[in-house]
Parts: structure tokens; C-alpha cells; sequence
């Protein structure tokens, strides 16, 4: 159970949340909602102990699982499985009875004597803790969210972006916490994975807060919603499910409206009394009583919602390029042992539309990272043709510069921009005030995704590659990109598992990996995006 008490948050000077007080008991499904930059994360990160509140008290009893947006996985020569392992310490069991195994071939009596004593006193430790049953339980898990066995006796190193965040979902779910904490689950799952998520989750018998803008499994999954008013730095708590939630929070708004109006009538006219009777020495006090009930009854009244707001995002016309602004040719990556692809070719015309597929470790990104000039393909190159201007969004921010302000990776991005012409362009995208002096590093995913897309709007790209750009944004944020994509005259190279990006695109060619495939794009592609 987590109890949080009169807290507080705060994002530098900004309120973002006040004196908020509520508990995540046993039982309990809750859809944590709000727009980006609202601070969910940053509740999240909070209730786990992660960061602390401005203000007030947070009181946790029992264990806690947090899956954070951007999760670190510690140890990039770590075998996926001893990551998952990790959750219940099963990893350091495992690494100790494999040198205790090395050590019993010893020629030194004495070395190999100690290695086996110590071998056995692991192999009962491994057995209290589940043994052999719980490295099959947490195999069974992973391979629920699409991670097969060869993938899971891989380095994490070698995996892709979205492998690598399955690994810390199936690490957190195989920990048994009696809390868990989802920061956008769902991100790089393909459909089956979502589908098996949820039906864990609505299962789950712990207190549960997710943060996710699939709305599919937040009306399957929650039994509470609580909604962060980002305009009225409230915690708005509705003990119903999703689609109740949505009518019960329209039919607040409306009582809010209703009061609001009364109030204001009623203020207007004790307003317009207490003008008359000051005119009169005699009535000054009971004027200046009527003023003060005035302003009590508006102060009475909850404040109305405002509309969020949502950042506004339009691509200039592109610089100018020769026909065939971006070429490569036998492109193969490898990862130690593991083959990527090989002998891959494309040819990106000028305002051409691209979607890569393929499953979850095909190399989407890699190929993405190769053209972006982020990594060296093993064989093969890539070519810029006349007047290439690249712009690449990177799934993982890698492109942002964490140490830095928004501010300061908007004046590397772009420093031909004068200073204020800079923060209009960070002002569109919701960045404003003190917003632009905060460390790119306490950024939340969708606001890490919002700086992402205004450094590409200030590129001048004629080629974009764009890896997963609607992850982590909410609904109205993701219909703002997909339109100014929908709209751009440059090239596309897109990435993505949502389907209703590949649709706005309107793309003329695929690429499946890791074949290296090309063909003109077809609907019967269509079932492959949710797959991929």
C-alpha cells in the first residue's frame, strides 16, 4: 500500500501538483491521466521512492515495482534473463554457482573443495528462492511480451531499444511486487503483447497505478481513474472505471460551469450595491462587508478546466535536394555473434514516404542509426546525394543532450535562430517561462518527445527518419504530429508500431527486415505495423 499525505510537486519554480492526499490500497487499478508535461512521471517517480515531494508525506508498506519511461538497465553485459532474474536476486545466485562451477576444476584440492561446498550452498539458496521453476516462470513471462528464449541468453547490449524495455516490464512483473507503478507500458509491444498485458494486469491482485495512452487497456484495466489537472494543479480522484470516469468528469465540468455562473451573477450584483452605498459616509462599512462577501462567493467556487493545450507543430518547406537526396547499398550489422541484417540496399527519393517493418530485433533502429551516421554499418556505406539534410528522431532521445537545458539544445540545434525567436519555437511546442531552463534530463517522455520534434522543426531537414515519434504523447499531442507529418513535403523514413502513423503517412514503399525487402506498399502490409 502506498498513503501519500498533503504532497506536493513541483517542477523547478512551476506547481505542478497541491497539497494532494490519496492511498493505493490492494485492489486497486488506477489510470494515472493528464496531459504531457502535467507531471505524471514525475508522481510516479515520487510514489516510488524515486525522487521526493516538494511537500508532504508519502508512507509505503510492502513491496514496490516501478517501470520508469525511460528505464535504466544497469549493466549492458548482463544476459537478458539475469536481468529479469534480478527482480527477486536470482541473478547473483546464478552468477556465483557458474564461478563456484569454474573453481571445482581447480587442481588446487583445497580451491576446488571450498567451490564445491560453495556450489551447494547456492544450489539450496536457488531453490529456496524458486529454483529452476522461477527461471522457467520468468522465460514463460518474457516470452509473453515477445522475448523468445535466444533472445534472453543475449547481452543487453545486443538487443534493440524495444527489447531492452521489455526486459525491465518482464524484470518488473516477475518481482511479485504487492505495488506496481507502469509508466507507459505498452511502449514497443507488438499487439499480442499488449492483449497479454492486459489481461495480466486486470488480473493483478496488488495496488496498481498505469500511466499509459493506450486507451484500450487503461478501459479494460483500471477500476479508478485519477486525472492531473495540469491548468488547476489538482489531483482529481474518480473511484469508477474508465468510461463512467469520462462521463462523471463531463458532468463535473458542467456543475462547475453552472456554479460558477450563479457565483459570478451574484458577486456582480452585491458588487454593484457596494459601488452605491459607498457614495454614502454612513455606508462605507457595510459596503466594504458586501465587497468581502462578494469575493468570498467567488473564491468558493472551484475553478473551471481549461482547455490543455496542445503544442503546434509545422514542418517549413524543406531545403532543396537532388532527386535521390539519401542512398546506401549493402548495409550489414552485426552485434558480436549476432547477425542484424545483411547486404541491405534503398534509395530514398525526394519526398518519398518509407516505413520500415519488422519484429522486434529485425534491426529497425539499427538501420535507422546506420543512415543517421549514428553508428558504422559493418560492410556496405551510405551516401548523401546533393543537398541532404537529415533530420533523425531517435526513439531513445539519444539525439538530446541530457546535461544541457531546453534552452541551451535549441541553441545548438539551431544557431542561426536569434533568442527569442528560439523560445517562440519552444513556446509552440508547450515550452514557456522557466520550462526552457529545466535539464533535458528531468524531462518526462512526452516532453522529451515534444523537444525531440522541435529541434527536427528548426532542422530544415529534407529527410526525416523517425523512429517511434508518437511514443509517450497524449492523444491530442499525437494527432498534432501525425497531421504536420501527414503535410511534409521532405521524405519519410518512419518506424513505428502505431498503426495510425502509417495511415497519416500515406507511405509508397516498404522496407521488412531483416530480409531487406522492398516492395511498394500494400494494405495486406497494414497487419504487419501492430506485429512489428
Amino acid at each position: 500500500m502506498i498513503v501519500a499525505s498533503g504532497i506536493e510537486l513541483r517542477a523547478g519554480a512551476r506547481l505542478l501538483l497541491a497539497e494532494a492526499s490519496f492511498q493505493v490500497a490492494e485492489g486497486d487499478r488506477i489510470g494515472l491521466v493528464g496531459r504531457n508535461g502535467a507531471g505524471k512521471t514525475t508522481l510516479a517517480k515520487v510514489l516510488s521512492g524515486a525522487a521526493q515531494p516538494a511537500a508532504g508525506a508519502i508512507r509505503r508498506t510492502g513491496t514496490v515495482g516501478y517501470l520508469p519511461q525511460d528505464p535504466r538497465t544497469g549493466d549492458l553485459d548482463v544476459l537478458a534473463l539475469d536481468r529479469v532474474l534480478s527482480a527477486r536476486g536470482l541473478d547473483e545466485v546464478r552468477e556465483g554457482m557458474r564461478k563456484a562451477e569454474a573453481q571445482m576444476s581447480d587442481p588446487d584440492p583445497a580451491v576446488a573443495e571450498k567451490a564445491i561446498r560453495r556450489y551447494a550452498n547456492l544450489s539450496d539458496r536457488l531453490a529456496v528462492l524458486g529454483g529452476y521453476a522461477a527461471e522457467a516462470q520468468a522465460a514463460s513471462l518474457a516470452a509473453s511480451l515477445g522475448l523468445p528464449d535466444r533472445v534472453l541468453h543475449q547481452p543487453l547490449r545486443t538487443l534493440s531499444g524495444g527489447q531492452r524495455r521489455r526486459v525491465e516490464l518482464a524484470r518488473i512483473l516477475f518481482g511479485d511486487s504487492q505495488t506496481l507503478l507502469l509508466d507507459e507500458p505498452t511502449n514497443h509491444l507488438d499487439a499480442d503483447s499488449i492483449v497479454w498485458l492486459r489481461d495480466h494486469l486486470k488480473n493483478y491482485r496488488g495496488g496498481l497505478i498505469v500511466i499509459s495512452h493506450d486507451v484500450d487497456l487503461i478501459e479494460q484495466v483500471v477500476n479508478k481513474v485519477f486525472y492531473l489537472d495540469a491548468n488547476r494543479s489538482t489531483l482529481d480522484i474518480y473511484n469508477v472505471g474508465w468510461k463512467a470516469y469520462l462521463t462523471q468528469r463531463e458532468a463535473d465540468e458542467r456543475r462547475r460551469r453552472r456554479e460558477r455562473a450563479n457565483a459570478e451573477r451574484q458577486a456582480t450584483a452585491l458588487q454593484a450595491q457596494a459601488d452605491k452605498m459607498r457614495a454614502k459616509a454612513t455606508k462605507a462599512k457595510a459596503a466594504q462587508n458586501m465587497q468581502r462577501r462578494a469575493e468570498r462567493l467567488l473564491a468558493g467556487t472551484e475553478s473551471e478546466r481549461m482547455a490543455d493545450r496542445v503544442a503546434k507543430l509545422r514542418f517549413p518547406v524543406p531545403a532543396p535536394c537532388g532527386r535521390t537526396p539519401l542512398t546506401a547499398t549493402g548495409l550489414s550489422k552485426s552485434y558480436g555473434s549476432l547477425e542484424v541484417f545483411t547486404d541491405v540496399d534503398l534509395a530514398i527519393d525526394r519526398g518519398s514516404r518509407v516505413v520500415v517493418l519488422g519484429l522486434n530485433g529485425a534491426g529497425k533502429t539499427t538501420l535507422l542509426r546506420l543512415l543517421a551516421g549514428v553508428e558504422m554499418p559493418d560492410t556496405g556505406n551510405v551516401a548523401p546525394g546533393h543537398g541532404l539534410r537529415l533530420g533523425y528522431y531517435a526513439q531513445e532521445h539519444e539525439t538530446l543532450d541530457t546535461e544541457r537545458t531546453v534552452l541551451e539544445n535549441m541553441r545548438t540545434a539551431a544557431p542561426e535562430l536569434t533568442d527569442s525567436e528560439q523560445r517562440r519555437v519552444l513556446g509552440s511546442f508547450l515550452f514557456s517561462g522557466d520550462d526552457v531552463d529545466k535539464p533535458v534530463g528531468v524531462l518526462s517522455g512526452g516532453e522529451k518527445t515534444r523537444l525531440a520534434l522541435a529541434l527536427l522543426v528548426v532542422s530544415g531537414a529534407n529527410v526525416l527518419l523517425l523512429d517511434e515519434p508518437t511514443n509517450n504523447l497524449d492523444p491530442a499531442s499525437r494527432e498534432e504530429i501525425l497531421g504536420a507529418l501527414a503535410a511534409f513535403r521532405g521524405a519519410i523514413v518512419l518506424v513505428t508500431h502505431d498503426e495510425g502513423a502509417v495511415d497519416a503517412l500515406s507511405p509508397e514503399r516498404v522496407i521488412v527486415l531483416p530480409e531487406g525487402t522492398e516492395d511498394a506498399w500494400s494494405e495486406d502490409f497494414a497487419d504487419l505495423v501492430a506485429l512489428a
